[in-house]
């Protein structure tokens, strides 16, 4: 019996399952093949801190293999060459994603195109000549962008941005610093977020537009890795721009309008973050009830001691919720509805389960749970990550309260 009355459409059910096919045939055998360098560090990673050579040739493998297949780009649009499959299906692909390999295969992590990494709708507002430049090297999986917004003084009030674009000719010179950019010291591409118009931006009417520069462009630099969670590795980094020239066909959507394409860039964030923390609960207590079953302690099953399976109970309940709440709302994406409110409930709710969860089963395997062959400590950090990222728990709280005091309290 389903745990769940609704149930996915026909061709995003055989996605599911021929994404579980994929990472059997194409994922695990690849980690069962290297298994010394994901459990190492010291051979995933180089001494800067940047994935190995290996690594990162593990990582285009399944990228290619996954474009080949039909997976890589399933949410794209049609327009710029993808699936178009829509959010539900971005949803369910990512949650089938972690809830199958959690963080113990993690090269299943690139098998679908990021929404910051690859192609995603955020490019569907490129220039004719940008995109016959950029776009059969992103849906091929053979290059990869990032996505340029944060600074250091411009976190979650991403409107408050400090970088320019002032104009050069026909064209624009960016000046600027960016932070927390994620795949920064891999991309090809940097989609950056300036100021071109200081005084409707001060007044948070517009004045901020979009650009794709080539991380090869002179003024562009990676100032310096941003190490994180006492980690001796990152895809973190610190971005400076010095008068980097930019051309009209560069501009992404309209002048002084980019920040549209920036709150859409955090939407489709907010969906992946949501599939991320609801798959990865769900492997995480799978993981945990199967142990409680088979571990003894003082001659009894763990599985035999409330003290074990009451908390396990109950962070069921709590998944069971955030699978429903994540399910409702990208439908009401798909539908055309804004969904403000039930993105940042979702959003919110999801990565706190996510990572209780998640704690919760470390907790259960004891000692195991901090191996690094058991992925549950990587899953930790990342669980703790997404309560942060794409917007606070914080941030989500108030624009919950914000849409409560203006009238929308239907739930």
């Amino acid at each position: 019996m389903p745990a769940i009355a609704y149930q996915y459409p026909p061709e995003i059910a055989a996605l599911r399952e021929a994404i579980t096919g994929f990472i059997r045939a194409e994922v695990i055998p690849r980690h069962e093949k290297h298994r010394a360098l994901f459990e190492d560090p010291h051979k995933a990673y180089d001494e800067s801190g940047l994935r190995s050579a290996a690594h990162r040739a593990l990582i285009d493998e399944v990228r290619a293999a996954s474009a080949e297949a039909g997976f890589f780009n399933l949410a794209v649009p049609e327009d710029l060459g993808g699936a178009g499959m829509g959010m539900t299906a971005y949803f369910a692909a990512w949650e089938r994603i972690f809830h199958e390999c959690g963080f113990r295969y993690t090269l299943a992590h690139h098998m679908i195109s990021h929404w910051a990494k690859g192609p995603s709708p955020l490019l569907r507002r490129m220039t004719p000549e940008l995109r016959a430049e950029v776009m059969p090297g992103l849906l091929a999986g053979r290059t990869s962008m990032c996505f340029a917004l944060s600074e250091p003084g411009a976190g979650s009030d991403a409107a408050a941005i400090k970088t320019r674009a002032v104009r050069d000719g026909a064209g624009w010179r960016i000046t600027g610093t960016k932070i927390w950019t994620t795949n920064s010291p891999y991309a090809d591409y940097v989609c950056v977020f300036a100021v071109t118009d200081p005084e409707r931006a001060a007044a948070r009417k517009g004045g901020i537009s979009c650009f794709l520069v080539p991380t090869d462009a002179p003024g562009f630099k990676v100032e310096r890795l941003v190490y994180m969670f006492g980690h001796s590795h990152t895809d973190e980094a610190l971005l400076s721009f010095e008068d980097v020239y930019v051309e009209p066909r560069q501009l992404i959507g309209d002048l002084d309008r980019g920040f549209e394409a920036a709150m859409l860039g955090v939407a489709l964030g907010r969906v992946y973050n949501i599939a991320r923390a609801v798959g990865t609960a769900r492997w995480a207590l799978e993981l945990s009830v199967e142990y409680a079953k088979v571990r003894e302690t003082f001659g009894r099953p763990l599985a035999e001691r409330q003290g074990v399976m009451f908390p396990l109970a109950e962070a069921a309940m709590q998944v069971h919720a955030a699978h429903l709440m994540a399910l409702n709302v990208v439908q009401l994406l798909d539908a055309g509805h804004r969904a403000h409110k039930e993105l940042s409930m979702a959003k919110a709710y999801c990565c706190k389960v996510g990572l209780a969860v998640v704690d919760r089963a470390i907790q259960t395997h004891g000692a195991m749970g901090l191996t690094n062959e058991m992925g549950l400590a990587d899953a930790l950090v990342a669980m703790r990550k997404i309560n942060i990222a794409d917007g606070t728990a914080e941030i989500m709280h108030h624009v919950v309260a914000k849409e409560l005091l203006a009238g929308n309290t239907d739930l």
